[in-house]
């Protein structure tokens, strides 16, 4: 045996023992060993299939919102804030017998697309429909106050609320006058009588 295989031999020889005596130790249950399972707790770490599966697709979110916007019958010259209420558009246009696009006009003008408008005379939401209450209490009819069959501020505020509400409004006009012109006269503010009509048919030809 040469100087460096006599180096290594005792070395060997001391590791062996230390392993032994590890094994004994444990068994005798005089040490702990933990168990290390690399392999295991990697795979724990990551979402399980059924998260994979279920976790909603950023991707497929916007799929579909652009599909909506797409479907939407509105011509997309209107700005966002009034196509973001197309389905409630639509669905109460066509309710009431309605071109979506001429209820847009109306909203367009009235309130921008903004739910929560409210405007000096008392006029409320998306329609700007004049409640029974707040300002619009004040006005005076020769039977009493003008809006007292209205619905209240808070009912109007809910953008369907005030969309079937103005749409159904709107509709009943023009079946009250036979005329589209004459309705838009009378569904506008009263001292501004055709202008207000010819501004929302001049909304309605210019956004086909």
């Amino acid at each position: 045996m040469n100087r460096a295989q006599a180096a290594v031999f005792p070395a060997a020889l001391l590791g062996s023992l230390v392993v032994a005596c590890l094994g004994w130790m444990a068994a005798a249950n005089l040490v702990n060993v933990p168990a290390l399972q690399p392999v295991v707790a990697f795979a724990q770490s990551g979402p399980s299939q059924a998260q994979m599966e279920t976790a909603p697709s950023a991707a497929n979110e916007d799929r579909a919102a652009a599909d909506s916007i797409a479907a939407c019958p509105l011509s997309a010259r209107y700005p966002e804030e009034v196509r973001r209420w197309c389905d409630l558009i639509t669905a109460n246009a066509r309710q009431n017998g309605l071109d979506p696009n001429l209820v847009a006009a109306v909203i367009l003008q009235e309130s921008g697309g903004h739910p929560d408008a409210y405007s000096k005379s008392g006029a409320v939401g998306l329609m700007q429909v004049m409640p029974r209450d707040g300002l619009a209490a004040g006005f005076i009819c020769p039977n009493g106050p003008c809006f007292a069959s209205r619905p209240t501020i808070d009912e109007l505020m809910d953008p369907a609320y005030n969309v079937a509400y103005g749409t159904r409004m709107l509709a009943g006009l023009i079946g009250k006058y036979g005329d589209l012109r004459e309705a838009l006269r009378y569904y506008g503010p009263k001292d501004m009588g055709y202008d207000y009509a010819d501004l929302i048919l001049k909304i309605f030809e210019a956004y086909q």
